[in-house]
């Protein structure tokens, strides 16, 4: 009796068994969605293959109901990629199934093949009267005016998601046409575009061996801020295309999509599909199904992309490898550079890591021979480096958190015509507020975490929670009036810049400005405009975005980060450092970067300032060699949550305790430390714990893991709590 295996959305790791529907072959079933009966429902299963008998008695097997899908929608390497995934990171194989694919495709539905455009009526193609008063409006019909009255609707909303909206409302007034259109065929001949820029020395030896390599090679493109590495992409990508190849290429944040496609396009042509999470589900769906059937010769998303079908690959990119974004952090979680890599393996294709400040992982994997760097170390055209200067804020007077030496620094380069901007990683006003009589701070309840003032808003809010409360007018404890704000935020920095430099306009992008769909395409487009010029931004800001016309990056308080509780803190500083000084001087004016801080003679600064990125990883992978952690050794997280503060070590003592006994009778050389209470032990009114493994060996780490995790579930206290298991965890917080 043949037995179909199939994977189901529930967090089972192990598949099902199923009588063969009535209808349908059993031929090439491996990928197939398959409809089938759930304990008192039904779900949309995926196929893994079919076998001869089952280990359930025949009468007990339940039959799927119908085949979704007459050929497979996941191929085998991509499943072959899912299954190795579920079994690398502990996670169950239909929920990573189920999450390599779009929403509607993941509940079972057809999209129609075509993607959907947006057409201007004749009404608004030559009048712009009922438009006049919608500024949204207006662009998107000026936008598509330049398009020649027709664009992509998924290319539109990556550029700026506010004219989903604008479009919707012309449509329901009959002045915009959504259509349907074949996609692009991937052969097609690009369109004509102005010359490329000549490339550096460098560059063209980057590109030259990136073309060079035949089936599955992985490049470290090491290059400084501002040195050429997209336009080594582009080179590259442009071979594969040529070759009628397809490329997939990966970015950290949905920011930098708009500016990353415009140039994709005008390089590489139209055939573009692009994935990333404020695309509508149909979108998605359909750049999904264009990637599969290879209508597209490139692929540009963020990390789910990862997941994208690539039957005709030829050249896998990312970009930023090195940015924590790029790794999912609940639910499946997972790393998409690293599962880049494997498909890159599967696949027989090379696979090119960019940054400016590559990760240790990836600085070890050169030196042990598995990557091959590739360095950028100039500038291209007439940019330098910029300099980069300490600022002791020690004993001295701020105004708004900015010293005399950074305000007369801002003054200078504003009178000069140029563009400065101002990094603070701390939105909202200011980070705690007190009582001057009493001591009194305004904290969380439900976490282990002080309310952040947000005086515009007129409330206190915790930024781990999400809570929020009136700003009081009094103490809560003494009844005094003398509440003080302590220290600043990006809403503080607006406040003292409009009142030091109020003939200049000011720009502020953080997570605040931007929670209205589209803004943050806005304020982009704006700062690269030019409109503004004093800029204030957190990390959205500080990575990826050329201004040519930006002179000064000041970063406010450099000593966030110094000295954080995670053991990859000083990396992701020296990381961010370095990014956001690389912002400044990439035109032809000189840059120059501000570091405030109150530990000048910290090690990580100095070596920063006197040798730069390269020397900071090397010295750093020796002090973590010696530590024995990553990339040196290989840990996974079990974390446990409760409302009842006990409930975490309950469970995370049984697994202790289990682990100890199966390292004990295997002799599996891997250590369990703790449990202990996470950095911030109640989150959400939730009192959190955690377990941590680690082992020098990534393989018995792995074998481990096998054994020990398949009984989680089952072990005291298991039902009592939230856990979740993190292999090769990023955050240890």
């Amino acid at each position: 009796m043949l037995i179909l295996e199939v994977a189901v959305p529930r967090p089972l790791h192990e598949s099902l068994d199923y009588l063969p529907p009535e209808n349908g072959t059993l031929d090439n079933v491996v990928g197939r969605r398959i409809r089938v009966p759930l304990g008192k429902s039904k779900t949309v299963g995926v196929a893994l293959g079919v076998k001869e008998g089952s280990n359930i008695p025949s009468q007990r097997l339940r039959q799927a109901e119908e085949w979704v899908d007459n050929e497979p929608l996941l191929d085998a390497e991509l499943v072959k990629t899912l299954t190795w995934a579920s079994q690398y990171y502990r996670y169950p194989i239909g929920e990573v199934l189920s999450s390599a694919l779009p929403g509607v495709l993941r509940r079972g539905g057809k999209v129609q093949r075509g993607e959907v455009w947006w057409r201007l009526d004749e009404q608004l193609l030559g009048d712009a009267t009922a438009v006049r008063r919608a500024p949204r409006q207006a662009e998107l019909r000026e936008r598509l005016l330049a398009a020649g009255g027709a664009a992509r609707y998924a290319d539109l909303v990556t550029e700026c998601a506010a004219w989903q909206r604008a479009g919707r409302e012309l449509e329901r007034r009959g002045l915009l046409h959504r259509e349907r259109r074949r996609t692009s065929n991937m052969h097609e001949q690009p369109p004509a575009s102005s010359a490329p820029p000549t490339l550096l020395d460098a560059q063209s030896q980057a590109v030259e061996q990136i073309n060079a390599a035949r089936g599955f090679q992985v490049f470290l493109l090491d290059g400084v801020t501002g040195s050429g590495k997209t336009e080594v992409y582009i080179r590259a990508a442009e071979q594969a295309i040529n070759n009628g190849r397809q490329v997939l290429f990966l970015m950290p944040e949905i920011g930098l999509a708009p500016q990353l496609l415009r140039r994709v396009k005008e390089r590489l042509g139209d055939s573009v599909a692009v994935l990333h999470s404020d695309l509508p589900d149909v979108e998605r769906a359909q750049a999904w199904l264009a990637a599969r059937d290879a209508d597209v010769a490139v692929v540009l998303g963020t990390r789910s992309a990862v997941f994208a079908p690539l039957p005709r690959a030829g050249l896998i990119i990312v970009d930023e490898e090195h940015d924590p974004a790029l790794t999912q952090q609940d639910g499946f979680r997972y790393s998409a550079r690293d599962l880049a890599v494997l498909r890159a393996r599967y696949l027989g294709v090379p696979i090119v890591l960019g940054s400016a400040t590559p990760s240790l992982e990836s600085l070890n994997n050169v030196a042990s021979g598995r990557y091959r760097q590739l360095a950028l170390p100039q500038r291209t055209g007439s940019a330098k480096s910029p300099s980069i200067q300490v600022i002791d804020i020690r004993s001295r007077p701020l105004k708004g958190g900015l010293s005399a030496p950074l305000q007369q620094a801002l003054g200078r380069h504003l009178e000069a015509g140029q563009q400065v901007m101002l990094f603070l990683n701390r939105r909202g006003y200011a980070p705690v507020l007190t009582c001057h009589a009493c001591g009194w701070i305004a904290e969380c309840q439900r976490c282990d975490a002080r309310l952040t003032v947000h005086r515009r808003a007129g409330n206190m809010r915790c930024h781990h929670c999400g809570a929020s409360r009136p700003l009081p007018s009094v103490c809560p404890g003494c009844g005094a009036g003398d509440l003080l704000p302590l220290g600043p935020g990006t809403e503080r920095l607006e406040e003292a810049l409009a009142e030091l430099f109020p003939q200049y306009n000011l720009l502020r992008i953080d997570r605040d400005t931007t929670r209205r769909r589209g803004e943050l395409e806005a304020r982009l487009a704006a700062a690269h405009r030019g409109d503004a010029q004093l800029l204030i931004g957190t990390q959205m800001l500080a990575k990826g975005h050329h201004l040519p016309g930006l002179t000064l990056v000041a970063v406010v308080d450099v000593d966030q980060g110094l000295f954080g509780t995670d053991f990859r803190a000083t990396e992701r500083l020296a990381q961010l450092v370095v990014q956001v000084a690389g912002r400044a001087g990439r035109g032809d004016n000189p840059g120059e970067v501000l570091l405030q801080t109150r530990h000048p003679e910290h090690p990580l600064l100095q070596t920063l300032l006197e040798s730069g990125y390269g020397a900071f990883a090397a010295e750093h992978l020796n002090e973590r060699r010696a530590a024995g952690l990553p990339p040196f050794a290989s840990l996974a997280l079990l974390r446990a949550e409760a409302v009842d503060a006990n409930a975490p070590y309950v469970f995370l003592e049984a697994a202790a305790d289990w682990g100890a006994s199966l390292t004990r009778r295997q002799q599996y050389g891997v250590e369990l430390l703790g449990p202990v209470p996470a950095p911030m032990e109640r989150r959400e009114g939730r009192y959190r714990a955690q377990l941590m493994l680690r082992s020098e060996s990534r393989y018995m780490l792995q074998a481990f893991l096998g054994d020990w995790a398949i009984k989680l579930a089952g072990l005291n206290g298991a039902r009592k709590v939230r856990w979740s298991l993190d292999v090769d965890p990023v955050d240890t917080v």
